[in-house]
């Protein structure tokens, strides 16, 4: 149970976005988490006891943990309105999604770990040398399921580089694509005195349709406006960051007044944004995809 609780607390990280909050959401987490742990502790000695109708629990318990996932998912989309640049629903159900999956760590953790120390105890070891082996299993398991969980990043898929902003009469341009049509004099010498820009390449095919997904987009934006802030309120249209699609390569363009408005920063920001799960798209694996990638 010590374990699955370790396996829990280690994945709650706060960062920039601030979620969970401190202290709420955190004790809640933390509190999810030593009940995931807790059922995880018990599998093993229900079984060995022929104890089956408590395994059962573990069924409820996954039921529980989607209603997390609805509870989370609930929670953020009702702070969305007051976001000067929402997150966006793909970016919400990441969210939701990840949560739920590491109630799930807590409870594979403390049942690899109790495995561990029955089969020692089969094998009639001390009760410290079976603990030192639950330890550095349960390490193990913590170790490999923060891998398979971690989350890649744009910089793992694209390049991100500086982007010039121009005007054709009120239109705004980036990198020759056009954004908006920005109609004040006013906003428009804002973008152009404090306005940066980015152009995301992507290496491959992949990567172009992860790109366009909106989802991802939004993610980029918000992400950007968060760690750089954002000059613009409520009443401010003209300065919401918009990431635009190149049709004709597939680049992605972003421009944005931000309250640090550092070209280095930006591109950093973009590079460490995360790659939302339903985004993740894979053509060149599919028979069509490889045929024009071999074409190509």
């Amino acid at each position: 149970m010590i374990m699955g609780v370790i396996a829990r607390t280690y994945m709650m990280k706060i960062d920039y976005r601030q979620y969970p909050t401190y202290p709420q959401a955190y004790l809640s987490h933390f509190t999810l988490g030593v009940i995931a742990a807790g059922l995880g502790a018990v599998v093993i000695p229900a079984i060995t006891e022929k104890e089956y109708v408590a395994v059962t629990f573990l069924a409820i318990a996954a039921q529980h943990f989607r209603d997390v996932r609805s509870m989370e998912r609930e929670s953020l989309d009702n702070i969305e309105p007051t976001e000067l640049v929402p997150k966006g629903t793909a970016y919400i159900e990441d969210i939701a999604k990840t949560f739920e999956a590491r109630n799930y760590m807590a409870i594979i953790t403390a049942t690899a770990t109790g495995t561990v120390m029955y089969i020692g105890e089969l094998l009639q070891l001390s009760i410290f040398i079976r603990a030192i082996f639950g330890i550095v299993i349960g390490a193990i398991v913590i170790n490999a399921l923060n891998k398979m969980l971690e989350t890649k990043l744009i910089d793992d898929i694209a390049e991100v580089k500086e982007a010039k902003i121009t005007f054709e009469g009120p239109l705004l341009a980036i990198a020759g694509v056009i954004i908006m049509n920005i109609g004040l004099k006013d906003a428009r010498e804002v973008f152009m005195k404090n306005g940066i820009a980015v152009e995301i390449v992507p290496k491959d095919e992949n990567a172009i349709a992860i790109l366009s997904n909106i989802g991802q987009r939004q993610a980029i934006q918000h992400n950007a406006a968060i760690q750089l802030g954002i000059r613009k309120d409520v009443d401010e249209p003209d300065f919401t960051p918009i990431a635009r699609r190149n049709p004709e390569n597939g680049n992605i363009v972003m421009a944005i007044v931000a309250m640090e408005p550092n070209i280095e920063y930006l591109i950093e920001a973009v590079r460490r944004t995360p790659i939302i799960e339903s985004s993740k798209r894979k053509p060149l694996d599919s028979y069509v995809g490889k045929k024009v990638s071999m074409k190509d």
